[in-house]
């Protein structure tokens, strides 16, 4: 039997990228598939997709914009043009099956399959679903939601995929390499800070204004900047009385050990860092992205609302306010250690294996 031709199609940002990369491995791991992904030179994909050994065509990117500009005029043009060479890859792969996990480039290839007549599995990463899954979701019975409360035609809760090092990661065994990997010290308390792929601006402010006071605590600090904002002005520190260290960093290819290095994490709401946070039980202080649909802000709400997590809006965080957080939660182990149950309970770490388990059976079912 020949192998299963699979299109996946998503970028932008790690909240794409990570939940496809993880669908890939699983698929490979379920059957004999061929593979070929689909995203945009800007993106994020155009780098990491390559590197976890996948093969990866580019389209144009389409921007939608929000609201009413002279950009919106240019969107048919560029739509017909992305659409047009999305069609040309499926059907060069013989795809068998597309799927789409959101972002810029994945309409233009949610109507190539449509027009083509492939069939569409979709997966929606976020609670508040974003415009390319809200159109796709209806043409396609095939759609897959992180969040159980997510508002799509078709829509079936799956939760997010994960690859297997962070649904299996075992924190506790992991971080003594994981701090000696990021030169954290061996002992005492750190905190994880990352804003995304691209950064926050606002945490890694409030983190660097409150550096030195977290290192003369004994906290050390793991902060992800994001790499256009990682500059040569932006140092290491060691604390010379705690030893507690400040390590900066552009980006992480391996979030799972920064997970295991950490005790505690400040970062945005995105569905990857809730859904993974909590799969490996990791208490989080959320600062939501004030911008978008809100949807960052009601990813993280079934975890505040048990308990498992602290929610600080944006226009809030301080370095006050960050210094008062954290210390305040690595103060209390016992609230750390029932944040991180909880954690655990209220997600489940199966969603990659059960997401490859319908992308297959859709791509059976057309031969």
């Amino acid at each position: 039997m020949s192998a299963i031709a699979v299109v996946l199609a998503g970028g932008g940002t790690a909240g794409h990228t990570s939940p496809l990369i993880a669908t890939a491995e699983q698929l490979r791991a379920m059957a004999d598939v061929d593979i070929v992904c689909v995203g945009t030179p800007k993106g994020l994909e155009s780098r990491v997709i390559p590197e976890a050994g996948l093969r990866l065509e580019l389209i144009p990117p389409v921007p939608l914009p929000r609201r009413l500009t002279p950009e919106l005029l240019a969107v048919p043009v560029r739509l017909v043009r992305a659409v047009s060479q999305a069609r040309r890859i499926l059907a060069e792969h013989k795809a068998q099956v597309a799927v789409g996990f959101g972002g810029y480039v994945s309409l233009p290839v949610y109507l190539a399959a449509r027009l083509s007549g492939v069939p569409l599995v979709l997966h929606e990463g976020n609670a508040v679903p974003g415009l390319a899954n809200r159109v796709a979701a209806r043409f396609t019975p095939y759609v897959a939601t992180t969040f159980p409360e997510t508002e799509l035609p078709h829509a079936r809760h799956l939760g997010l995929p994960v690859r297997g090092l962070i649904a299996g990661l075992d924190r506790t065994a992991r971080r003594p390499a994981a701090r000696a990997a990021f030169g954290l010290p061996a002992e005492g308390q750190v905190l994880l800070v990352s804003g995304g792929s691209q950064g926050a601006r606002s945490l890694n402010t409030a983190t660097t204004d409150a550096a030195a006071r977290l290192l003369a605590a004994g906290i050390s600090v793991l902060h992800v900047l994001g790499g256009a904002n990682l500059t040569p002005e932006t140092v290491a520190l060691t604390d010379p009385v705690t030893g507690a260290a400040y390590r900066p960093v552009g980006y992480v290819d391996e979030m799972g050990d920064a997970y295991a290095a950490a005790d505690l994490m400040l970062g945005r709401a995105g569905a990857g860092t809730v859904m993974e946070t909590a799969m490996t039980g990791l208490p989080t202080i959320f600062v939501p992205l004030p911008h978008g649909n809100g949807e960052q802000a009601r990813n993280a709400t079934f975890l505040i609302e048990a308990g498992a997590g602290v929610l600080v809006p944006d226009g809030e965080l301080d370095s006050d306010r960050l210094f008062a957080e954290v210390t305040g939660l690595l103060g209390e182990p016992s609230r750390l250690e029932l944040m991180s149950g909880i954690c655990r309970r209220l997600v489940r770490a199966d969603a990659s294996a059960a997401l490859a388990r319908l992308v297959l059976d859709v791509a059976r079912r057309r031969d």
